[in-house]
């Protein structure tokens, strides 16, 4: 086992703190992990990586995968220069606000930045201490020392490897005390909050759960509640780091929401706002049994309207000034039109976590677009390297061989959304690995390869040093992809 980690190490791998895994049981199971990794290392077809679909029990295939150096030697030897506090381009083509603003010029949307400068969101998801547990807390101690030392040294290292922000559950109030701050988010947790407070959801992985899948919308409290949640917001509203706000995280809002509001207890607000909405399209007697595919349709746009409706007045009542980010659509949500269409008005950007998909469906991200018609932001997306030492079994992401390999997932799937023209950035999830000793963490975050650093903080290099590859060449990217459309589609001759 020691061989083992011995190697992983000059192989410029972090090592898994062995000492803080308990049971022998476990070190058996690392080490046969590891060794598995290094078999798997073989040689595969130029231009593929190796991956399973979320765990390493599923079949390995090759996928094709695009990373710098498929583009010219021109473009690769060229970084962004010339770039704003923000990480924005100096040149100014769109007024500023002196906050966080959209623009969509030459049929590609962009971030204005504070300074009026047009940006791109490069950023990490949950960055912050990890300190749980006995190890990890000894770990932060012995390399940081203190809160204020991790903030500076962490902002360090995302500036140092191209990342301009930071993403949903991060300590924020950390990191924008360091001298040169990053472009922060905050989740808000309306739908959650108030299911706690009223009672009634459960843990699931990865977010919250509701009773058959019904989020308490129709609730009269509901508004009541989002207000008062709305309201420290004012605070907020002159900080020019803060990007903007999510409502939630990944909600059901699912195809069937009609059939599941139906089904819900008789006095529930939710039941008989579905009982409501059906009898005024199909009259007083009207029941489940007349449900149709274009009622169910119809009720998940209603559903969703309502939503975002609700949040985006609380929000933008007490700052107007910042931007609405959505609620973070995973799942079933992403193929369904009238979801997008019915959030598209209330929102100013739509974020989407994007799992199960190796590189960007351009037409699901046209889709998007056009439905809401606004820009993109992906808010989660990841793979799990297996020369980690940790099982990665929870999780939705992908599942590669090493941590070069993650690199290139990430080029080939930032290379996609930079030539989408829809995006405006990205947060990868996220900044530190799973530590198995947190038996009370969500089952999704347990035992999985997620983080830029291990779960004793020690970093990745080879993912970091591709990250870096790409971050710092974003700009020349996008005006290299938007040349070559042009090329490849030159406009109609008269």
């Amino acid at each position: 086992m020691f061989a083992l980690s011995a190697n992983m190490t000059t192989m410029n791998q972090p090592r898994l703190g062995l000492a803080a895994v308990a049971g022998a049981t476990r070190l058996v199971c690392l080490a046969l992990l590891t060794l598995v990794a290094n078999l798997w290392a073989q040689p595969q077809p130029p231009g593929t990586v190796a991956a399973a679909y979320k765990d390493p029990g599923s079949e390995w295939k090759d996928y094709p995968t695009r990373t710098l150096d498929n583009f010219p030697v021109a473009v690769r030897e060229q970084v962004d220069s010339g770039l704003n506090p923000y990480g924005g381009q100096l040149i100014v083509d769109s007024k500023s606000t002196g906050f966080f603003h959209t623009t969509k010029l030459d049929g590609r949307w962009w971030l204005v930045d504070p300074d009026g400068g047009l940006a791109l969101h490069k950023g990490i998801a949950g960055v912050g201490p990890l300190l749980r547990t006995a190890g990890a807390k000894a770990a932060f101690q012995a390399k940081f020392g203190s809160e204020m030392n991790w903030a500076v040294q962490t902002a360090a290292l995302l500036h140092e490897h191209g990342f301009t922000g930071v993403g949903a559950w991060s300590d924020t109030e950390a990191l924008r005390l360091v001298s040169h701050p990053l472009v922060y988010t905050r989740i808000l947790n309306f739908m959650g909050g108030y299911g706690r407070k009223r009672g009634g959801t459960y843990s699931q992985p990865g977010h919250t759960g509701y009773p058959g899948d019904c989020i308490f919308v129709f609730d009269p409290d509901f508004e009541t509640f989002c207000d008062e949640q709305a309201k420290p917001l004012a605070t907020a509203k002159g900080d020019l780091w803060l990007l903007g706000y999510f409502s939630d995280n990944e909600l059901p809002f699912r195809p069937g929401s009609l059939t599941n509001y139906l089904a819900l207890p008789e006095k529930d607000p939710g039941h008989q706002a579905a009982v409501a909405w059906l009898r005024a399209r199909h009259g007083s007697q009207a029941t489940n049994r007349d449900v149709t595919a274009q009622d169910q349709s119809g009720f998940l746009g209603f559903l969703v309207e309502r939503y975002f409706r609700i949040t985006s007045a609380a929000i933008k009542k007490y700052d107007p000034n910042h931007l609405f980010l959505g609620s973070r659509f995973y799942g079933s949500d992403l193929s369904h039109p009238e979801v997008f269409r019915a959030a598209g008005p209330f929102l100013d950007v739509v974020s989407v976590n994007w799992y199960h998909a190796w590189s960007p469906d351009m037409d699901r991200l046209a889709m998007w677009e056009r439905e809401a018609g606004k820009p993109v932001l992906i808010t989660e997306w990841y793979a799990k390297g297996m020369d980690s030492g940790l099982s990665n079994m929870g999780g939705a992401g992908w599942v590669v061989k090493t941590q070069r390999d993650r690199g290139r997932f990430y080029e080939n799937f930032a290379l996609g959304l930079l030539e989408s023209k829809v995006c405006i950035g990205w947060d990868w999830f996220k900044y530190m690995d799973n530590d198995p000793d947190d038996t009370g963490a969500d089952p999704s975050n347990r035992d999985s390869n997620k983080g830029i650093l291990s779960n004793r903080y020690e970093p990745y290099d080879p993912l970091l040093e591709a990250m870096k590859e790409l971050n710092e060449r974003t700009y020349t990217l996008v005006a290299y992809l938007d040349q070559e459309l042009k090329r490849e589609n030159p406009p109609p001759t008269k």
